[in-house]
């Protein structure tokens, strides 16, 4: 099983996941043609792609998807709230009903040999959703947009072999950045984005001997650095499993930041 971002940042989302034989994309709020260099760097074609599987409505998520649905007739899998979302927004023009494919939180969908579940999330979006992709004992979840999390979130996410996960601000930048306080607030809010701190902190409860790889994701252009990302999820990791006298060090997880524009190292799942 593989795993890939082909994107990922405020300023637009998509990442790849697939096996030998099944192919999908996790959102894509970049555009047609940028996605399909993405894919033809894993030496996959959107012909290859069996499904596109949207987190939720907002445009970093879905800015390309118009076009390349239209274009190649993949089947979208997005809940219901998201699906009507997506029908009200004008960007992406109109997309054929019969390419909706509506699916409900923690009920899972085989593609082939994957199997998607859908999880609940807290965002400000119409009905939002994180996904959990397996292929047979391989587990991988990507995960952002959440302004929190609770016990649903960390036993959804447990035993994961790869994690793709939210890293969006840094706190104090924000505070003193440039953005309007409304905005500021909702990015804050329970219903906005995961600092680092709390990226650090939810993948402190996630821990296993058998977690092969993290990628940070979803970084804020303006009020995030990938060296401020990492290095505050590493303290953050760090200072739980010395709380915890965990055997898990840091040093023990390969981590990365996903980049804003072009692909990130391909992660192989054994």
């Amino acid at each position: 099983m593989r795993l890939c971002s082909i994107a990922s940042g405020s300023s637009g989302n998509c990442i790849y996941a697939g096996s030998d034989s099944t192919h999908i994309l996790v959102d894509v709020g970049i555009s047609g043609k940028r996605t399909e260099a993405g894919l033809n760097e894993l030496d996959i074609s959107m012909r290859d792609i069996d499904g596109i599987f949207i987190t939720h409505e907002h445009a970093d998520h879905i800015a390309g998807l118009g076009v390349l649905s239209r274009k190649y007739e993949i089947p979208i899998y997005a809940t219901n709230g998201t699906i009507e979302a997506i029908k009200q927004c004008s960007s992406v023009g109109k997309i054929p009903d019969d390419l909706f494919c509506p699916i409900c939180v923690d009920e899972k969908i085989i593609i082939k040999d994957l199997v998607c579940n859908p999880m609940r999330i807290s965002h400000d979006a119409a009905e939002p959703v994180a996904y959990r992709i397996s292929h047979g004992k391989k587990k991988v979840a990507i995960v952002t947009d959440l302004g929190n999390y609770n016990d649903y979130t960390v036993e959804s996410l447990k035993g994961m072999d790869a994690l793709l996960l939210e890293a969006n601000h840094d706190v104090r930048m924000l505070q003193v950045g440039p953005y309007p306080y409304y905005l500021k607030q909702r990015i804050l809010g329970d219903r906005g984005h995961l600092s680092n701190e709390r990226a650090g902190q939810l993948l402190s409860c996630l821990l296993h001997d058998k977690l092969q790889a993290v990628v940070l994701g979803h970084l804020s252009k303006e009020n995030n650095l990938p060296e401020l990302a990492y290095e505050a999820v590493r303290v953050e990791v760090t200072m739980a499993t010395a709380e915890d006298n965990s055997t898990i060090k840091f040093n023990d997880i390969p981590m990365q930041v996903a980049k804003r524009s072009e692909n990130s190292s391909i992660i192989h799942i054994a």
